[in-house]
């Protein structure tokens, strides 16, 4: 079950992270909004998912940590979610990515995978 927890929290952070982004768009002039509307972020609904998305990945991974070692958990957490926001940037937001950094996605999930095999 804890990975279960995981790869939802995963997603979640994953998610929260996109909509922060797509909601950030809005701010292109600068953050100058928000001091002048403190709550007027509220108004804007991709930062609003996306802060509801950090709360549920949030409660999620604590599920996580109490079921997992923190030295197999956040690995996982910190890579997977990595790689997920990276394919989204590139596939959907049309950011570039060179071929080494691909490579080095590779090589961080290759090294997670190997941190993540219990020995028993």
């Amino acid at each position: 079950m804890p990975y279960l927890y995981l790869s939802l929290a995963i997603i979640c952070n994953a998610i929260a992270n996109i909509c922060l982004k797509l909601g950030s768009l809005a701010f292109d002039r600068g953050l100058s909004r928000i001091f002048m509307e403190p709550l007027g972020f509220l108004k804007n609904g991709y930062l609003v998912i996306g802060v509801i998305f950090f709360a549920v990945a949030l409660v999620l991974y604590t599920l996580v940590l109490a079921r997992m070692n923190l030295s197999v958990a956040y690995p996982i957490m910190v890579s997977v979610g990595f790689a997920l926001v990276m394919t989204y940037s590139v596939v959907f937001l049309h950011e570039q990515l060179w071929w080494w950094q691909w490579l080095g996605i590779l090589l961080v999930l290759v090294g997670v995978t190997l941190l993540s095999i219990t020995v028993t």
